[in-house]
């Protein structure tokens, strides 16, 4: 299969996957140990996900479990900031970043499913945010100009996108000069047995999409970006009920006692302030 069909086919299913999500709780999700999956084939999603709940700006109808990290607690958000949250989902980084802003910043939630832009726009309009918006659209091709945002955040997205190299440009072209991301994902050290690495189900399940941690880092630092620093590193285990739908007896143990592992990294970077690079002035 060509490189841009299987692209186009991990999309469609991740729009799917996650247009039923949209429909379920966050209780929905963690109580099926694999969030909208008919059997437990993906990742429980609260295996990976930080408790958001103490948090200034917390809504728990925006809240749906499907994060794997804080990425606002180490993105210097400041009043008066323009936000950016890739896969804004129902909302949840996006409202705790305006408690951060106020309500002289401006927060743009970016999703690639319309269920999710749809739940989180009537969560909005509850709580009556003019400075909180949502659109649809493609991270690897944002629906926002160049130079917009003051800080860039996402929650275990980024490993759901085909192309990271784009998403990074990307986030790099929306940035103004001088302004940073921080991101929380998930990245491996080692090798996954192939029975993991190769399943669609597992990549909607934010496993099978992540690439190796020293690759991840290469490809934010190719895009332009500097001072560049791991803020978090939490290991990531499989419960086994999920792995056995991938993987035999053996190769379980071998991988469990394998060097290889599924970590959520938060990551921050800077966009130069003297930027001559391709982004910087688009």
């Amino acid at each position: 299969m060509k490189s841009q069909e299987r692209h186009e086919q991990l999309k469609a299913m991740v729009k799917e996957k996650y247009g039923k999500i949209a429909e379920q709780s966050k209780d929905q999700n963690a109580s099926s140990c694999c969030g909208a999956a008919s059997r437990c084939s993906t990742v429980g999603y609260s295996i990976m996900a930080d408790d958001y709940t103490q948090l200034n700006g917390y809504i728990a109808t925006a809240d749906l479990g499907l994060g794997c990290g804080l990425p606002t607690e180490f993105a210097q958000i400041k009043e008066g900031d323009t936000v950016i949250d890739l896969g804004s989902g129902a909302g949840n980084d996006c409202f705790i970043a305006r408690s951060l802003t106020g309500e002289s910043g401006k927060i743009i939630g970016i999703d690639f499913t319309q269920k999710m832009i749809d739940k989180a726009r009537a969560n909005a309009e509850k709580l009556q945010y003019a400075n909180v918006e949502f659109r649809q659209g493609d991270i690897e091709d944002m629906p926002v100009g160049g130079n917009t945002a003051d800080v860039v955040v996402s929650n275990c997205v980024l490993n759901l996108v085909p192309d990271k190299k784009k998403a990074f440009a990307e986030t790099f072209r929306v940035l103004k000069k001088g302004g940073h991301f921080c991101v929380s994902d998930i990245v491996l050290e080692g090798e996954l047995p192939e029975g993991l690495k190769k399943s669609a189900e597992m990549y909607s399940g934010c496993v099978a999409g992540a690439i190796q941690k020293q690759e991840y880092l290469s490809t934010i630092s190719n895009a332009g970006f500097v001072n560049i620093s791991v803020q978090k590193v939490k290991k990531i285990n499989l419960p086994g009920e999920i792995v056995k739908d991938y993987l035999t007896e053996e190769q379980i143990d071998q991988f469990r006692n394998s060097s290889a592992g599924i970590f959520s990294l938060t990551v921050y970077g800077e966009k130069p302030e003297n930027c001559c690079a391709p982004g910087c002035c688009d």
